[in-house]
């Protein structure tokens, strides 16, 4: 993984681009609007299946994106057991500063990411699950 950043703005209901050369990879996912339910699930797909391993949302109805991400990465292992190595920490930031979660998304070192997973809570069924073994 680059130290780098790439800033991507993304419109709602358009096409989506193919960033999987940037995996693994952690999202800052700022909402801006409220979407389609179809839209979100779209967009939470795209982004496990390309190799996000920590989602990070901010804005508008961001504790929805937490639950919609962790829900593409159940599906993505047709609800069975998740695999260490394909887990997506998610989180949401509803009453931090922007500032605060571009620091922590920076910051956050991917090897402490493993250890934290363990200790996630998710009201998914799948990775309540996970998180208590």
């Amino acid at each position: 993984m680059s130290g780098l950043s790439q800033y991507l703005h993304i419109k709602p209901e358009t096409a989506l681009p193919d960033i999987g050369a940037l995996a693994p990879f952690r999202a800052v996912v700022i909402v801006e609007a409220v979407v389609s339910p179809e839209w979100q699930s779209l967009v939470s797909d795209w982004l496990v299946r390309s190799g996000c391993l920590y989602m990070m949302a901010w804005g508008t109805n961001c504790s929805s994106w937490d639950d919609s991400v962790d829900m593409a990465n159940v599906q993505q292992f047709d609800c069975g057991e998740i695999p260490e190595d394909g887990f997506v920490m998610t989180t949401w930031h509803e009453k931090e500063p922007l500032g605060e979660v571009f620091w922590f998304a920076k910051n956050m070192p991917f090897t402490l990411l493993s250890s934290l997973s363990a200790r996630c809570y998710s009201t998914s069924p799948q990775i309540a699950k996970r998180a208590k073994s």
